[in-house]
């Protein structure tokens, strides 16, 4: 009777250092997101792919990817509806405008604020940049990505695009995730950050 008390309790404790596996990335960026898509209670993932998630695939990080934009504040724009992959039209308002280069180019993207997020205090100073690439529908998720920035307090920003992810809903059709405004189509590879999810 011992030995088989005994027994149960090795195999409980062998399934319990199972699912301590520790948590995998180059980055404190890529651990982070995998540490929360690991986590049932934060995760957008189905059970489905949850159960065998080791960690998602990231392009390697690539230090061209840093980049020091110059920032304009853009402070007479009007509230939208921004467009969802759902019928949800949350406030946005075009924050303002982002220029760097790149590969020998000089690119612009728009940041916007989330109306209806800023309210809260830890949102307040939160900034929202979705973006398309040569990448999409390829190595990333064909409905672009999304970096998350703060106000700066200055005239310029730092735009890490090897902290590029992907929306909720290349994850799982149930979320309600912003479409990519057109204009912030970037006519080069960004081969940073997330990649496409292979379900």
């Amino acid at each position: 009777m011992k030995s088989i008390v005994l027994l149960f309790l090795i195999m409980s404790l062998l399934s319990c250092a199972q699912d301590k596996r520790p948590v995998v990335g180059d980055t404190e960026f890529q651990k982070e997101i995998n540490a929360e898509y690991k986590d049932a209670t934060t995760s957008p993932l189905k059970d489905k792919d949850l159960k065998n998630f080791k960690g998602l695939e990231f392009f390697k990080f690539d230090s061209t990817y840093v980049i020091k934009a110059s920032f304009k504040r853009t402070p007479d724009e009007t509230v939208f509806k921004m467009k969802t992959t759902t019928d949800r039209l949350p406030d946005y308002v075009k924050f303002g405008e982002l220029s760097f280069e790149l590969k020998g180019r000089v690119h612009q993207l728009n940041v916007y604020q989330n109306q209806g997020l800023i309210k809260d205090s830890e949102y307040e100073d939160y900034l929202f940049l979705p973006f398309l690439d040569l990448t999409n529908g390829e190595e990333s998720y064909g409905g672009g990505r999304y970096i998350d920035l703060t106000v700066p307090d200055g005239n310029t920003l730092i735009v890490d695009f090897n902290s590029a992810y992907n929306p909720y809903c290349a994850y799982n059709e149930k979320y309600s995730c912003p479409i990519v405004p057109r204009e912030n189509y970037l006519d080069v590879k960004i081969r940073a950050g997330v990649k496409a999810f292979k379900k």
